[in-house]
């Protein structure tokens, strides 16, 4: 059976985008339903976004799993590739998970706007940590 251990936060960031998702339609649907605003309303994302409120930080949530955490994806894939694991990049990589969670939470949740940037940051500077240390074994070599 094929197991590496980096591959268990690269999943768990692919079920935290698939909850957000899931919470960003929840929540959609339910502002849809409650509001009577007609699907066709929504034809655009500039009309979405003028319409809906409720809903409007979800979808930024879900937006933003897509922006930093794609060099997540390719930093854990090249990792695999290259056969580069150790403790310290599996750590690192469940520490990036846990802090993109964070972020999520606070964004889905209360949404205070420095709370939110220091989970971004932290999270950035794991990333950054993630990039530096597979690098750098590539190029030692």
């Amino acid at each position: 059976m094929f197991y590496q251990p980096i591959l268990m936060p690269l999943l768990s960031m692919v079920l935290l985008t698939c909850l957000v998702w899931l919470f960003m339609y929840i929540t959609r649907l339910s502002e849809m339903n409650s509001r009577k605003i007609h699907p066709q309303q929504l034809a655009t994302r500039a009309e979405a976004a003028s319409v809906l409120t409720r809903s409007a930080v979800p979808a930024d949530n879900f937006k933003n799993l897509f922006e930093m955490p794609v060099l997540f994806y390719v930093i854990i894939l090249l990792s695999l590739v290259l056969l580069i694991q150790d403790e310290t990049l599996v750590r690192l990589a469940w520490a990036f998970v846990a802090l993109r969670l964070l972020h999520s939470l606070i964004h889905c949740t209360y949404n205070r706007t420095m709370h939110r940037f220091a989970a971004y940051l932290a999270s950035s500077l794991v990333l950054i940590a993630m990039w530096i240390r597979v690098s750098a074994y590539v190029l030692t070599q």
